[in-house]
């Protein structure tokens, strides 16, 4: 059932659908998928085509998601400014939805804030965090536990957790702001759809069904690497979840300085937040300054893909979400993947044009 209402429309609640019987396996299910597209690249038949060069509509930007397996969610806003009415973009844009890696954002913006300051990078610099056996989390490509240990700064520790996705250096990030401070600061924004996990190495001791997964070690942790998973990626326990909506909710307000109280941390925080690799990955549209964090899923049996942040370009700026998550027994899913790339990039090349002919 297609929802596409407007921000100003009200809230539209849509059921919540999980499985509790879900049953999925292998070790590294969080992990980057480098797949580069373009318009071109997988094939959407008329859909693409009739667009044309003529102002998109909501509708034909939806119709490009169609064919897409699971469940999605899309809500692209642009404020109006030069136009007379905001433009507005939304299906299934409330439905909380696995956005994996995606929900790192908040970290960075939380521990942002705390180091909020005129001298923020050299805060950030100063501040040295463990890298050791008690933040050592799968899905780590920069941090590579068990090779790495020392001290690292800060700044590098966000950097990692944006650039690659690393999780380790989100746990790092995580043990010093304090999930507890993150949870607040959603609330305090209204994000009420938004959860985050104690810990990316708690989240994966839950899904393996280890009862301390809170307090679960390394050498624990790699004892039941192999388990099948027992419990939903998508729970109310320990999971990376958010709704299109909060998700876009949030960027609009923290690209533009709302959460910070110096323009020095809002200039880190855009910066960092051009390092994610999935911009180059998707692509987002060339010519354009691009924010934005990836979220990515994959095990037999359940694949999430998740991106969200902003675009600016000709004095607009452009925010969105974008998520997907389906069912296929494989451990990979390329072929879904890059149609869903593809329905992203077309999307935000079409509104650039529409707007900056």
């Amino acid at each position: 059932m297609r929802e596409c209402v407007t921000l100003e429309a009200g809230r539209v609640m849509i059921p919540l659908q999980v499985s509790n019987n879900m049953r999925l396996s292998r070790r590294n299910f969080l992990k980057s998928a480098a797949a580069g597209v373009t318009c071109a690249a997988v094939p959407l038949g008329a859909k693409a085509a009739e667009i044309g060069a003529r102002e998109v509509t909501p509708e034909e930007i939806i119709e490009l998601f169609d064919d897409l397996p699971g469940q999605k969610a899309v809500t692209i806003y642009a404020p109006g400014k030069d136009r007379k009415r905001d433009f507005v973009i939304q299906l299934n844009s409330e439905k909380r939805l696995f956005v994996a890696s995606a929900i790192k954002t908040f970290v960075l913006c939380e521990a942002l804030r705390q180091a909020d300051s005129p001298d923020v990078a050299e805060k950030l610099e100063a501040k040295e965090l463990a890298l050791n056996s008690s933040v050592w989390s799968f899905g780590s490509p920069i941090f590579n536990p068990p090779d790495l240990t020392g001290l690292v700064s800060e700044r590098t520790t966000l950097e990692a957790m944006i650039l690659r996705s690393d999780n380790t250096a989100t746990d790092m990030a995580l043990k010093l702001v304090g999930p507890e401070n993150v949870r607040r600061f959603l609330a305090e924004a209204g994000l009420d759809e938004t959860l985050i996990p104690d810990s990316t190495r708690a989240l994966t001791a839950y899904l393996l069904g280890a009862p301390n997964y809170k307090t679960i070690t390394w050498e624990e942790l790699l004892e039941i690497a192999n388990r099948p998973f027992v419990h939903s990626f998508l729970n109310n326990v320990q999971t990376l979840a958010s709704s299109t909506d909060d998700l876009v909710s949030y960027y609009s307000r923290a690209l533009q300085g709302e959460f910070f109280h110096y323009k020095e941390t809002l200039n880190e925080f855009r910066r960092i937040l051009t390092l994610c690799d999935f911009i180059y990955l998707i692509p987002l549209p060339l010519g354009v300054s691009a924010y934005a964090k990836s979220g990515n899923a994959d095990a037999p049996g359940f694949h999430a893909r998740a991106i969200a942040g902003a675009i600016y370009f000709a004095r607009q700026w452009v925010y969105f979400a974008f998520v997907l998550n389906w069912d296929a027994a494989a451990q990979t899913d390329p072929e879904t993947v890059q149609r869903f790339f593809a329905a992203i990039h077309c999307s935000l090349e079409r509104i650039k044009s529409s707007f900056c002919p």
